[in-house]
């Protein structure tokens, strides 16, 4: 079950992950993410907005793989934060909608 959390900023939301146990940071392995989609689940999601810009909005997504290594994801809303993974991610939350 996914969980969407509100805290005061991206960084506590990285803290809390972490004592989850939510230590790997899949933005530095991005084609894990695109290659391994069908095997990942959202565990957590934490979006973050800014009070005056909107490039200050944010999502940490908390990874959970099959492969049992938990990790964190994050990724801002600008027009070049759109990537591979991003995309990746969006598709696995419709999945697990379904």
């Amino acid at each position: 079950m996914k969980k969407t959390y509100h805290y005061a900023s991206v960084s506590k939301a990285l803290d809390e992950l972490k004592l989850l146990g939510f230590t790997y940071d899949y933005n530095l392995d991005e084609d894990y993410i695109v290659n391994n989609a069908e095997d990942i689940n959202i565990a957590h999601v934490y979006r973050y907005e800014g009070f005056t810009n909107p490039d200050d909005q944010a999502t940490v997504y908390g990874i959970q793989p099959k492969n049992g290594k938990k990790g964190v994801f994050v990724s801002g809303f600008a027009p070049n934060s759109i990537t591979d993974a991003l995309r990746a991610i969006i598709d696995i939350q419709i999945r697990q909608r379904e």
